[in-house]
């Protein structure tokens, strides 16, 4: 009775289009039929390129991480492919503490060839066609501190700032003018130090926010690496529930740290994941928890205060925390990260930045820019695709490597 519902209407179609009434209902049955079919089609389609996103999204976490067939035991500096062009200058037997220095030392040098080539190559160049540090000259330096992504701001207080020390020096040896904008620098870069917040009782929380592709999770799992190499015990919660495949990137990192990834099914609730990942962290007594968050534009209401309420159950069931709410930047976007920073500074208190790709860029003053505009310290920075290559952030080191001679 309920499919003559259906058919007799699309029967009566049919023959009013032209079918013979006596085939009507045949015909109705067949459109019926093959309208199913069609509709179970999709569905397979539909989820077979589901499937087909998950499996590139984990083969893309498997190609950041480090080369496949390295023992376990060995160590990060050696399973990391280095750019460090003076590697073979090295003593053959070094104290293990000055190679690991000098190794994380090159690889921050040649991480940063991009924007040194860009702005001090630009700035010595400037140099050598100036005999005298006047208004013409602070005016192509000017232009190249904004090209090189410094923003206005960052950029007319070095500017003042180098204008008022010019008394100082001899107007005749521009040369001096390169130690000077080094020492602005320094006082411009604000980092965290090397050591992460002490909580009142374990775990550590650390909260990562951050919009899609610039390198969320994958920092995650580089820094659950480096935790675990550490022999801390790491928990990951996979809370960005809304993008594909995001949970299955975070196992393939869990896997390889060993720690253990508290996760829901696509789509459910991140509040529910974040708080079974805090009460997991506390129940198998972990040092170190981290919560990968959504990643949706940074301008939607929703998205903020989705991670507000993350907050709010961090801080209910750990004492203080989130204890980090690390903030992670991708350093090609340059002025654009800026934006984002202050958006999520405003809507989740933000401590810390984690900058990455700043090996892909010749725009590296955005480290400088966002210091300064936002005193907000640069915790890591991501100079490279190994585990190592997501280092601490060091004002001192990343202007000595920034001002080293070729």
């Amino acid at each position: 009775m309920e499919l003559d519902v259906w058919l007799n209407p699309i029967a009566d179609f049919l023959v009013n289009a032209g079918v013979p009434a006596e085939h009507g209902p045949m015909a109705a049955l067949a459109l019926i039929y093959l309208g199913l079919t069609l509709l179970s089609l999709l569905i397979v389609v539909a989820l077979l390129r589901r499937n087909l996103r998950s499996k590139k999204a984990a083969a893309k976490a498997e190609e950041q991480l480090e080369p496949a067939g390295q023992p376990e035991a060995v160590s990060r500096d050696e399973v990391t492919e280095t750019t460090d062009p003076g590697a073979d200058l090295i003593a053959q037997e070094p104290s293990p503490v000055v190679e690991e220095t000098v190794n994380l030392y090159q690889r921050m040098r040649a991480g940063l060839n991009k924007t040194r080539s860009s702005l001090i190559g630009r700035v010595d160049a400037l140099l050598g066609t100036h005999p005298r540090l006047d208004e013409a000259f602070l005016e192509e330096l000017e232009e190249i501190l904004i090209t090189a992504d410094f923003g206005m701001q960052a950029t007319q207080e070095l500017v003042q700032a180098l204008t008022a020390r010019l008394k100082d020096v001899d107007r005749n040896d521009p040369g001096q003018l390169r130690e000077i904008l080094a020492e602005e620098l320094r006082v411009r870069l604000k980092d965290a130090g090397p050591d992460w917040p002490v909580p009142e009782s374990a775990p550590l929380v650390i909260m990562v926010v951050g919009v899609n592709g610039v390198g969320k999770t994958t920092t995650i799992g580089k820094l659950a690496k480096q935790f675990a190499d550490q022999g801390k015990k790491v928990v990951l919660g996979a809370a960005d529930t809304f993008r594909a495949a995001a949970a299955e990137q975070l196992e393939v990192w869990g896997k390889r740290s060993g720690a253990d990834v508290i996760r829901h099914q696509e789509g459910a609730d991140p509040g529910a994941v974040a708080y079974d990942a805090v009460k997991a962290a506390v129940a198998r007594k972990a040092d170190v928890l981290i919560l990968d968050t959504a990643g949706r534009l940074h301008t939607k209401v929703n998205l903020m205060e989705e991670l507000k309420k993350i907050r709010r159950i961090a801080e209910r069931e750990v004492t203080g925390a989130p204890h980090e709410t690390l903030l992670v930047l991708d350093a090609t976007t340059g002025q654009n990260a800026l934006v984002q920073a202050k958006m999520f500074q405003q809507a989740v208190e933000v401590s810390g930045i984690a900058l990455t790709k700043l090996d892909g860029t010749a725009k590296g003053g955005i480290v400088v820019a966002i210091s300064s505009q936002l005193d907000l310290p640069v915790r890591l920075i991501g100079v490279g695709e190994g585990v190592a290559d997501l280092r601490p952030f060091k004002a001192d080191e990343f202007v000595e490597a920034l001002f080293a001679n070729n």
